[in-house]
Order: C-alpha cells, then structure tokens, then sequence
C-alpha cells in the first residue's frame, strides 16, 4: 500500500519516503509535528485540560487582613507602653538608644549617651542619663516634658548598641596589679572580680577592710564610702556581701597594721 504524500508534510517526509511505509523515527517525527498543530490550533483535545493554579500557603483574606512576613522596626517602635521597657540595663557612656514620644507619631531617632553621661533629648536639652534604666529615665522625661510641652507624653527607649566600656574603677593599694581598670557592659563587674583582675591581694593587703569611695548621682559634690569584708567574700563564700562597681569607684585597699 502506497501513502500519499500531504504537501503539508513534505518537510517531514523526503521524496525517498513517499510511497512507503514509514520508519519508526519518521512515526516519531511525524507525531511531534502533529501534536505541536494541534497545540496552537486550539484542538479540543487540550482544552479540556483545566489550567493548573499556582500553589499558596497563604491565608484567604483581603490583602489588606495580611500581615507582613519581616519587619525592620527598631526595639522602641514595636511598643507603645512604658510598663513594657527595661528595668534592669543601667545605661553608661557610649550608649545609642532609641527615643519616640508615641504622641508625634514618628520614627524612633537615636540618642547617645556623652561623655558627660547627658542626652541631647528634643524640647529639653541635655538630660542625665547615665546610670539610669530605660524605664527609669522615660519617666523622668514623661515628666519634665509634661510641664511645659506636652498634655500627655508617652516615652519610649530603647537601647540600640551597649558601649563596649561603661567606664573605668581605679585600684590603689597592695594588689599584684594596681590602676585602673575598664567596667565592660556585658557584665556585673563586683568588688571581688576587680581584685581578682588585678591578680589578688599582696601578702601585706588588709582584705577585710576595703574601701569604695563613690561619687553619688544625686550631686556633683557628694561622695560615699563603703567598707567591705572582702576576706569573708573570699574565704567564707559570702557573696552577699560583695558589691557591684560603678565607673569612677575608687577601690582602697589598706595595709595591716601588724605584718607577720
């Protein structure tokens, strides 16, 4: 049986192949042709396929009802209660915070805290800061800025970035090491550890009574003086009795009277 030759084929189909009964490859061929017509021609046969809809793990809703998937907002921007900041990070020198009155409705600006221990804070000035909490210091201005500024004033602070350095406490007296040493804010620096850093006390050290002379935040003027047993801290496990530093302590370690 002859196979005529459609001129619609004969690009598939050579001269040498019509006539004949055609190859498997020329099937194949012929085949791949046809379905590839049939594709663009609207042929029933693929209509009738619905259309795949892409997949979605996301809720039904208005878009307006969706939340976004990340945010970048600043630790003081993700609250609007003075209740929920922290009580528990004194701020030191070379601190950068987060400052917003949620009544402005504005982005959160930064403020850092100077070497004086002050802030440059909007309407007021410099303000003290240093040795203050977050919460304590967002009162302090709720305040002050509800004198003369505002009806109602909602401060919210936050700390950016923590000084690698609160400051620095000053050793004098027999220790291995003496001087001055940095306050790190990672950490609790206490009375015990800053002996410890300056290799201990000297056999002639009187380690039960260590003195702090501190400078009170209340006024420029006004200085205290601890005396601790730092021989029972050490001896006895009475961390009780041990003392966390401030910058500026001035740690005097006496010599014994009697050396034996």
């Amino acid at each position: 049986m002859k196979i005529a030759c459609p001129d619609n084929f004969r690009k598939v189909f050579n001269a040498r192949n019509c006539g004949r009964r055609p190859s498997l490859s020329g099937l194949m061929i012929f085949f791949v042709v046809l379905g590839t017509f049939t594709l663009f021609g609207g042929d029933p046969i693929f209509t009738d396929v619905p259309a795949a809809s892409p997949a979605t793990n996301a809720p039904q809703g208005s878009p307006a009802t969706l939340l976004p998937a990340s945010t970048n907002v600043s630790p003081a921007g993700i609250t609007n209660s003075m209740d929920a900041l922290d009580d528990k990070h004194t701020l030191a020198i070379g601190d950068v915070l987060s400052f917003r009155i949620v009544e402005d409705e504005e982005e959160p600006r930064p403020l850092v805290v100077t070497d004086s221990g002050d802030l440059e804070v909007p309407y007021l000035g410099r303000f003290p800061a240093e040795n203050r909490t977050c919460k304590q210091l967002a009162r302090e201005l709720k305040a002050a800025l509800e004198k003369e500024y505002y009806y109602q004033a909602t401060v919210i602070i936050a700390v950016n970035s923590m000084a690698r350095s609160r400051g620095k406490v000053y050793l004098v007296g027999p220790v291995r090491m003496p001087g001055p040493q940095e306050l790190p804010s990672d950490e609790v620096l206490t009375l015990s550890k800053a002996i410890l850093r300056a290799g201990g006390f000297t056999d002639f050290a009187d380690k039960h009574n260590v003195k702090i002379t501190r400078q009170e935040s209340t006024g420029k003027s006004d200085k205290v003086t601890l005396v601790v047993d730092v021989g029972q801290i050490f001896d006895k496990g009475k961390t009780e009795k041990d003392v966390a530093l401030k910058s500026g302590d001035l740690i005097y370690i006496p010599e014994r009277m009697i050396r034996f």
